[in-house]
């Protein structure tokens, strides 16, 4: 009796989903299809289901760039190197035998190699500052960097790591990078570093931070006060002796300057 054989389309047991790829590098995308099936008893060699890939719609010829690869285990992989802005887009795996196809589809994103990489610099370093004790103070510094780094503080050999509700470490999105202390003490002085990384570099920044004892007013010392005189001081003239108001008196007749009447004028004069 003739050998009756039954042919299912493919399908696949392992398919990629979508993909992101930094732009130069190595893309692989793998997939698994079953090969033809048969109900009855028949003569080996079936054909397995052939593979072939489009991108948009269209077919993907192998070049310098594209290679397709079969293994041993009846996995296809489909190789890309090294992946350019132009690979980006949906990739379409078709499988096909006698009895049909079958497909699945996959979208790969190229990231574009864009990322700038920038060692820390200080745009403006850390100063030496001086505070009163019990005021507060910002030990302030301002950095650059691509990516933006990672900040650390340390006061003499002592790792800062978390804020306090009286020390407090602050920056922003533009570089800005403060040290805030509430309350200074005497404990607070010495030497402050901020350092600053990324992926290109590190650098770093020490500064002194000097508490000063609060000065205090010293009291003022009070001038005696200037006590006038009860009286007048014609009264106290008039104690040592002295007669002021006769002195001053209308009918007082002044002291004259005269020359005795029995003398007569010289012939000389």
């Amino acid at each position: 009796e003739p050998i009756q054989e039954r042919f299912f389309r493919p399908h696949f047991l392992q398919a990629p989903g979508d993909l992101t790829v930094q732009e130069g590098k190595l893309c692989r995308m793998d997939c698994k299809a079953s090969i033809a099936q048969r109900l009855a008893a028949a003569s080996p060699g079936l054909p397995t289901p052939d593979l072939s890939w489009q991108l948009n719609g269209r077919p993907i010829r192998p070049d310098s760039s594209h290679k397709m690869l079969v293994r041993e285990n009846g996995v296809h992989s489909l190789i890309i190197e090294p992946v350019t802005a132009r690979d980006a887009g949906i990739y379409t795996c078709i499988a096909s035998n006698r009895a049909g196809e079958n497909t699945f589809s996959l979208e790969l994103i190229v990231a574009g190699n864009t990322e700038v990489h920038k060692a820390p610099v200080f745009i403006e370093k850390l100063q030496n500052t001086g505070v009163t004790e019990g005021f507060p103070v910002r030990l302030e510094c301002r950095i650059s960097g691509e990516p933006s780094p990672q900040i650390f503080w340390k006061k003499e050999n002592e790792s800062l790591t978390y804020n306090t509700d009286r020390v407090s470490m602050h920056q922003d999105n533009y570089g800005y990078i403060c040290l805030l202390i509430q309350g200074a003490t005497k404990e607070d002085a010495g030497w402050y570093t901020v350092s600053a990384k990324n992926e290109a570099g590190i650098v770093s920044c020490t500064a002194r931070l000097d508490v000063y004892t609060q000065w205090q007013q010293p009291p003022q010392t009070t001038k005696p006060k200037k006590v006038r005189p009860s009286a007048s001081r014609y009264a106290a003239l008039c104690d040592q002796g002295l007669d002021i108001k006769a002195a001053f008196q209308p009918e007082a007749n002044p002291v004259h300057l005269s020359m005795p009447s029995g003398l007569v004028e010289s012939d000389d004069l």
